[in-house]
């Protein structure tokens, strides 16, 4: 039977033939070295992967790390002997140990803050390695490492040292790979496009980070101690800022998350200097010109570009599917409903306070509805419940559990799930993805799960789920739709039915009606009233009177932080401060 590719599985399999045969063909000892260089570099750039690629974050110590397994490997060597099995592993351990004990403190930063942190502790590093000179030989370094040997054999050379490192780039590129193709890529890539959104659906986003963090340091030191034996010198040029920034652009010009991108970043990159050499002293600003064309033309990297050429990421078209009116949407999964008691929550952003003693309680199965002008404290009175915004007092309770005591991933896993003003989907996502997501924590899927689940069973059982919540909400028809294809409507509704596929308890709903057409604001009003009736406490903070007082058995209105007054809508319609406040005097003729 003939094995049939896809466009990207042809180019996949072209691109191993060119590695395998690349050192047959360039096969002197100084063009075998240099690919050699090409694989270790490709694995610290996998790494970097984990962190950078799929974390999103910054970080500046993948050199560090690199430097640190160097040094651990080359110093073992020379100062007890030890052989490369036996050195190996304590040049991963190392770097994996400095991870943990950097990781609290810097990867709560965000931004510029964590890449400068990181950078710093990278320079720390480098003055330590300089500075012990009687360990380190100081800014020299320290020659004759030996080089690399298995089980007693001679140090391998040549194209045998090159096939063992290439060996060991495709394990790792293999584990990267399997690592990320399941629910944990997935909730990888919710958490680099939204923390909001990660966070609202039960994700652990400081958990992930820090899991990147690590396997990042892990492979950075298994790349030092590779590079340590095959350049034989041991000296502070490896914890230099320039190896940092070469595996940074390896992992952009490539693709930052793509195991591929690692490979053909660090492949151009070790070799495009080689190819320049001709050139003479206009070498480097060749070197230079063409990286900056790469990443003008190609800004999701090499891998990302030959994936829109292939028509990988063309989007479907939405289908038309029928207005459903009437459908059963919640999954109980055991979970009661529970009552929503807010205690005295005072909130304040330095001299501003947004929120001032409100108290508020909501029984199970209900509909309440907060109003207000804008600036009155809604909103920050939703991230208080869903644990966002941390209030300086007062108390939150759902049920008999204390939500102030609990991160934002746990409360949603207690129940609490929420949609947001500004949609908070992943557009590159389909459907069916972004509402499978929501199933991740109750999985219970995590890295070394997904590391050893071939065949995907967390993702399909997941996506499986999704279905369900899917078809009960009357959109099943967009599951294989990516979300940045569909109408803003449609969208609001897919928010709803992720939230949903947590199975909750209690849903905050932050002006859901914003953006939608009469007719869809009809669906939604009716698709609401389907969820309370399953018992559902839902919390709708909306502008639209004519939406939400329908819709509501209750309301509040808040005004400058200030719960004005609660009751039922007619109450609040009727309500002097209210409609002085917010409603305005049409409200008394309506």
């Amino acid at each position: 039977m003939a094995l049939k590719l896809s466009g990207m599985g042809a180019l996949a399999a072209l691109a191993i033939g060119g590695l395998i045969a690349w050192p047959f063909v360039f096969s002197s000892s100084y063009d075998l070295r240099v690919f050699t260089l090409a694989g270790i570099f490709a694995i610290n750039t996998l790494g970097y992967q984990f962190v950078f690629g799929h974390a999103g974050a910054l970080a500046l110590t993948q050199g560090t790390f690199f430097g640190l397994g160097a040094y651990i490997a080359g110093l073992t060597a020379l100062e007890f002997g030890w052989t490369f099995a036996e050195t190996v592993l304590l040049a991963v351990a190392g770097p994996v140990m400095m991870a943990v004990i950097i990781a609290a403190p810097v990867l709560r930063l965000q931004s510029h803050y964590f890449a400068l942190a990181t950078l710093g502790i990278g320079q720390v590093v480098l003055l330590v390695a300089i500075q012990w000179e009687p360990l380190t030989g100081g800014a020299n370094g320290r020659p004759g490492v030996p080089g690399i040997e298995l089980f007693g054999a001679p140090a391998l050379r040549g194209i045998w040292l090159a096939a063992f490192v290439w060996g060991i780039t495709a394990i790792a590129a293999l584990i990267a790979w399997q690592s990320m193709r399941g629910l944990v890529g997935r909730a990888f890539a919710v958490a680099r496009e939204n923390d909001l959104a990660a966070l609202s659906i039960g994700i652990d986003i400081w958990r992930l980070r820090w899991i990147a963090f690590l396997w990042s340091a892990a492979y950075a030191g298994l790349a030092g101690a590779l590079y340590v034996r095959t350049v034989k010198v041991i000296s502070p040029e490896v914890l230099e800022f320039h190896i940092m920034v070469a595996v940074l652009t390896m992992a952009v010009v490539g693709g930052r998350t793509h195991v591929a991108g690692a490979v053909i970043g660090a492949f151009l990159l070790v070799h495009l200097p080689e190819w320049f050499r001709g050139l003479d002293r206009y070498y480097l600003i060749a070197y230079g010109v063409v990286l900056l064309m790469a990443i003008v033309v190609a800004p999701n990297g090499l891998v990302g570009l030959a994936q829109d050429w292939m028509g990988r990421r063309r989007r479907a078209k939405p289908p038309a599917i029928p207005v459903v009116t009437r459908r059963t949407t919640r999954r109980t999964d055991g979970r009661e409903p529970a009552s929503l008691q807010i205690e005295n929550i005072s909130m304040a952003f330095g001299g501003v306070r947004a929120l001032n003693q409100v108290s508020l309680r909501i029984p199970p199965g209900e509909i309440f509805g907060l109003i207000g002008p804008n600036g009155s404290g809604k909103s920050t009175l939703i991230n208080c419940v869903s644990g966002i915004y941390a209030p300086q007092n007062g108390r939150i309770m759902l049920g008999d559990r204390d939500l102030m005591r609990e991160r934002p991933h746990a409360i949603a896993k207690l129940g609490v799930t929420r949609t947001f003003q500004n949609l908070n989907l992943i557009d590159q996502m389909t459907v069916q993805d972004n509402v499978a997501i929501a199933r991740f924590a109750a999985t219970k899927a995590h890295f070394f799960r997904d590391l050893y689940d071939v065949r995907s069973r967390r993702l399909g059982q997941a996506r499986d789920e999704a279905m369900q919540v899917l078809e009960r909400s009357g959109i099943a028809a967009y599951a294989q739709v990516e979300c940045g294809g569909l109408s803003y409507g449609t969208k609001r509704r897919v928010e709803i039915a992720r939230a949903l596929a947590l199975a909750p308890s209690l849903m905050l709903l932050d002006e859901p009606a914003a953006g939608l057409s009469s007719a869809e604001q009809r669906e939604l009003a009716d698709w609401l009233q389907d969820i309370r009736t399953d018992g559902m406490t839902l919390v709708i903070v909306e502008h639209n009177m004519g939406f939400l007082m329908p819709l509501a058995s209750r309301m509040a209105c808040l005004d400058h932080g200030v719960v004005i007054t609660e009751g039922t809508p007619a109450q609040l319609r009727a309500h002097p401060q209210v409609i002085a406040a917010y409603l305005g005097n049409e409200a008394v003729i309506a």
